[in-house]
């Protein structure tokens, strides 16, 4: 038996269960190995007050190299928050230094939330965030990175079911793409993702109760659990609901 073995791009914070410290977790308890690219290392995430910062953004190169000079293969790539418009040039390369026939690429194309870019992203970010997006297998945006994406205004947006399944399917720019839309609403009280599977051309949506409040590190934990799944051999759907 070989582990599958998903290299993952993102920042690694001391506390706060977020980015690297949760994937790691949660990719070797289902079973497949990790294989960090930080792409900062914080001593804590950004919603406290105050942190250490150190950008690795120089380094990721030169990292990334060695392990094309050694000839490693990856099942997976996944890429999550990006702090510059140049890590996010220098992530494309690295998708394209890694990716192998059998690779597939996972974007969270992580810009913002509830219709405002977070404080970090610039126009020219998100822009480059497009292009990355460009290189994916699937992507996994939130409602608001949708209407970045798409060049749609996020207040004409209701989050509804049928909606997010039109978004999907948009974001999948004709089948080039699955996409997991994230932030849909469906019924009293459900919330959920709307699933668009370029392999069957399937639209879907997967829900579940919502839980009030506001938790870090969420959408890093359905990123890693998502691209598990998939990497374990599970339908889109599937890992989604997962």
């Amino acid at each position: 038996f070989m582990q599958k073995k998903i290299a993952v791009i993102n920042d690694l914070s001391g506390y706060g269960r977020c980015s690297l410290t949760v994937a790691i977790p949660v990719l070797s308890a289902m079973g497949h190995q990790c294989c960090p690219i930080p792409t900062a290392i914080l001593s804590n995430h950004t919603e406290f007050p105050v942190y250490f910062f150190d950008d690795y953004t120089e380094k990721m190169t030169t990292y990334t190299d060695k392990w094309k000079e050694l000839g490693l293969s990856f099942d997976a790539i996944a890429t999550g928050f990006l702090g510059s418009e140049a890590q996010i040039g220098i992530v494309m390369e690295i998708v394209q230094k890694l990716k192998a026939e059998k690779t597939f690429v996972v974007v969270d194309p992580v810009m913002g939330d509830h219709g405002r870019r977070y404080a970090t992203y610039t126009q020219l970010m998100c822009e480059a965030m497009g292009a990355l997006c460009a290189q994916a297998d699937v992507i996994t945006p939130n409602l608001t990175e949708a209407a970045f994406l798409l060049d749609l205004d996020y207040a004409s947006l209701s989050g509804g079911g049928k909606e997010g399944l039109e978004l999907a399917r948009a974001l999948s720019e004709g089948g080039r793409r699955s996409v997991v839309l994230t932030g849909v609403s469906s019924g009293e009280g459900m919330v959920g993702a709307a699933c668009y599977d370029r392999a069957s051309g399937r639209a879907g949506l997967v829900m579940a109760p919502r839980v009030e409040g506001e938790y870090h590190g969420t959408g890093d934990i359905f990123a890693s659990v998502l691209t598990g799944g998939l990497v374990g051999g599970m339908e889109l759907e599937q890992a989604a609901a997962l």
